[in-house]
């Protein structure tokens, strides 16, 4: 091989180098780029993700404290309906006793079988 063939040679090899030199951080640039831009993609459909879940918890937990205010409530009023209940009884009983067409034996016998039904 000849000088001139040996000094194209080198000259090609040092272009493809430098070539490469320039290229390969404008490359690795745009790789880190794009890498920045799903990053970002990501912690914004995160944040989306986040923000709707904290929005469901709420609403789940706002429908549970509505649940157990209703269900006070209904405790409540079923407290309250089975001292109706005893109420209603006793003006049974009462007015058993206090009514002069009711025959003493009637009387007794009611009283007793109400009490065995308490």
């Amino acid at each position: 091989m000849d000088t001139g063939a040996v000094i194209v040679i080198v000259v090609a090899a040092v272009l493809v180098l430098l070539l490469l030199a320039w290229a390969l951080p404008r490359l690795r640039a745009r790789r880190s780029e794009q890498l920045r831009s799903r990053a970002s993609e990501e912690r914004y459909e995160a944040r989306a993700r986040q923000l709707a879940a904290e929005r469901a918890q709420a609403d789940a937990d706002e429908r549970a404290a509505r649940a157990r205010r209703e269900s006070a409530q209904a405790e409540q009023r079923a407290r309250q309906a089975a001292r109706e209940r005893e109420a209603a009884v006793e003006h049974r009983e009462r007015a058993r006793e206090l009514d002069p067409d009711v025959d003493e034996d009637i009387r007794a016998s009611n009283g007793a079988h109400d009490r065995t039904r308490a």
